[in-house]
């Protein structure tokens, strides 16, 4: 997979190096001469141009890729280069950093993002989620669909451990996706059981992310009272 991504500060030398470990192709774009750091990242392909311009995509074949990264520290580049990524080149997946969580709303569709990250925002569900048991905790915005990635580590007081994934009917646009048990990672089957202390994680229409934490976080017959 060929992977264009724009910003090659500490975020996107660290996401490059990543995806060179996993044997993708990486092309880091960066417009400031002193982001070039060929020796940092060296199995990178690298160009010093700015990714907002139609010229500098021109050149980086952004045609080619299959995924682009706006990884920039300036929200406004990001989604330039989202929506160029998108709209001229057709890229199959974009996926944009947003710094300032106020400005999330914009990363959509609309503006060519198909995953938006949020830093502060994943920084804070990681705290909650070392926290919190019982809660469902938003990881990942996906623009498609309104979906959600969520997760919710299964309480002991849970009405479904000890339950059939099978058994269980859970609300409509929402798919279990992986148990995480332990240090095994699952991906989980109609006869597979919950149990107290699983890591679940969903992809969810955002309207159903409350119900869904309804279902999983405690016994039924304490929701009466």
């Amino acid at each position: 997979m060929r992977v264009a991504i724009a910003g090659a500060g500490a975020v996107g030398r660290s996401i490059a190096g990543e995806l060179l470990e996993n044997g993708h192709e990486v092309l880091l774009i960066d417009k400031a001469p002193t982001a070039i750091s060929v020796e940092r990242v060296p199995q990178a392909e690298w160009l010093l141009a700015d990714a907002c311009e139609i010229t500098s995509l021109d050149e980086a074949a952004l045609q080619r890729c299959n995924v682009v990264i706006a990884a920039t520290g300036d929200d406004k580049v990001n989604l330039v280069v989202s929506l160029l990524a998108k709209t001229e080149y057709g890229v199959p997946r974009v996926v944009a950093r947003v710094n300032n969580p106020k400005n999330e709303w914009l990363f959509n569709e609309a503006w060519g993002v198909d995953v938006a990250v949020s830093t502060p925002r994943l920084m804070s569900a990681l705290v909650e989620e070392a926290v919190s048991v019982g809660d469902l905790v938003r990881l990942l915005r996906f623009s498609h669909g309104d979906a959600n990635l969520v997760e919710l580590t299964l309480p002991e007081e849970s009405a479904l451990a000890g339950t059939q994934v099978g058994d269980v009917e859970w609300p409509e646009d929402t798919s279990l996706v992986t148990i995480i048990r332990g240090t095994r990672v699952l991906t989980p089957t109609q006869e597979d059981s919950l149990e107290a202390g699983d890591e679940l994680l969903f992809v969810a229409a955002q309207a159903r992310e409350e119900q869904l934490e309804d279902l999983l976080s405690v016994r039924r017959e304490h929701r009466a009272d």
